[in-house]
């Protein structure tokens, strides 16, 4: 029993909770910016639904996705999925229930949200939205990720719609400058999910799984990426002139060094030269993460 729920917690894949939790306090650092008190009863049931959600989304991808990861020879960290379903370590009943466990609870927060603190329409169209958008990613009849969509939507719902959701309930009503904040952190998300795919791509090829990657080829795949991550500073720049704060489009700054090395290691796979997986999907991972962060801690700093 102990080593299931070992494995489950394995399979959670919990450093990618911490995403869930920076960009949801990214959207409150925000509103706070504008002039809102955050309420923290608000702040900690809405950062419950999302958690929620993304747990289910971990065990549903895992869930419907056994075979390609019974292929995968490249797993990293952050690709591949766990492979606890792939060699019987959990069985896939197992991760359902899990799956509609997390469901159940990110309901009862909704709930509690629509009931206790009797938030507005928007909110309730942020959350079916969120909702929609991390269930089918994965799970028929939709299934986006094998839709050449998935990676977009699923970028739009964590960067965008996320922070969106934080900042609506602190702050009651939508804001321009949560698009400008989050514009660029879509784009930067999707290039990740593309360095994701990259040690999956032979496995997700193999299984039928039509990923983006595997609909475009490796090697427009690594252009589509390499100006993605331009586009995001492209985007961070252009935000200065609509409203966004300098100091805050300094985080795409900050972290340029990081786009172009990640863009030279792409470069690199492109002319057949080795490349570590690892290191790969780790930028990936450092350069959303941090532009993030930064944007956040900016929001933090000027809203004292």
């Amino acid at each position: 029993m102990v080593s299931r729920l070992l494995a489950l917690v394995r399979l959670s894949r919990l450093h990618f909770l911490l995403g869930g939790l920076l960009l949801f306090a990214l959207g409150a650092l925000i509103a706070r910016y504008q002039g809102y008190r955050i309420d923290f009863g608000v702040y900690a049931v809405g950062q419950l639904f999302v958690t929620s959600l993304q747990l289910m989304t971990h065990y549903l991808n895992e869930y419907w996705d056994v075979e390609p990861d019974r292929l995968n020879q490249s797993r990293t960290p952050f690709s591949g999925g766990s492979g606890l379903l792939a060699d019987g370590t959990l069985k896939p009943e197992t991760v359902f229930t899990a799956a509609v466990a997390s469901l159940a609870v990110a309901s009862g927060a909704a709930i509690w949200l629509v009931i206790e603190y009797q938030v507005g329409p928007a909110v309730w169209a942020l959350m079916v939205l969120i909702f929609l958008g991390a269930y089918f990613y994965s799970s028929p009849p939709l299934t986006l990720m094998n839709s050449g969509l998935g990676e977009l939507t699923a970028s739009i719902v964590v960067a965008g719609l996320v922070p969106a959701l934080g900042h609506i309930l602190q702050s009651g009503r939508p804001s321009t400058l949560v698009v400008l904040v989050t514009a660029p952190l879509v784009v930067y998300h999707f290039a990740m999910l593309l360095a994701f795919e990259f040690p999956d791509f032979l496995s997700d090829e193999a299984a039928g799984k039509t990923t983006l990657l595997v609909r475009l080829g490796r090697r427009r795949g690594a252009a589509l990426h390499n100006a993605a991550l331009l586009l995001a500073i492209g985007l961070a720049v252009l935000a200065t002139f609509l409203g966004l704060p300098a100091q805050v489009a300094l985080a795409a700054v900050i972290s340029s060094p990081l786009t172009l090395l990640q863009i030279v290691q792409v470069r690199r796979m492109q002319r057949g030269e080795p490349l570590s997986f690892s290191r790969l999907t780790f930028l990936a991972v450092a350069l959303f993460a941090l532009t993030a962060y930064f944007a956040a801690f900016t929001f933090w700093v000027l809203g004292r």
